[in-house]
């Protein structure tokens, strides 16, 4: 059961912080993208939206997996808890709370990062309807 608490400290936690490192990349890109682009080098609406929206997705994806990651670290934590409390002589109230405390540090870490992978998604979005909305004012027709 010692590798399961060395899954949920590093396996899960660790790749929490890889995707929120990731998810940082990707919005700092697309906001340096946005603050550079020039709307005529784009022959029409539909190539606009695809570079726009290119890579969004993974900002979007960690947002709504993050808590579910951290879910699966809780879960994990508690299973180990429990196990320990199943196997142990004796049952000391003070390892079952450091356990289940450990244990709920995988689903904050998880919402930690979902949280600002949520608001950088919607801005992001928000920003690429502001740039869709820009490039069909200049490009109207009559």
């Amino acid at each position: 059961m010692e590798v399961l608490k060395e899954i949920v400290d590093y396996g899960i936690i660790g790749l929490l912080v890889v995707l929120s490192i990731w998810a940082m990349a990707v919005a700092f890109e697309r906001w340096q993208f946005y603050r550079r682009i020039d709307i005529s080098h784009y022959p029409n609406r539909q190539l606009f939206e695809i570079a726009l929206t290119k890579r969004l997705v993974i900002i979007g994806t960690v947002a709504a997996n993050a808590p579910y990651i951290g879910l699966l670290g809780t879960v994990l934590g508690i299973m180990l808890t429990f196990h320990t409390m199943g196997t142990a002589k004796t049952i000391a109230v003070s390892s079952i709370m450091v356990g289940l405390s450990l244990a709920l540090k995988a689903t904050a870490v998880g919402l930690l990062v979902a949280i600002p992978c949520v608001v950088m998604n919607n801005a992001l979005r928000r920003r690429v309807t502001e740039l869709l909305t820009l490039y069909n004012a200049q490009h109207q027709h009559g």
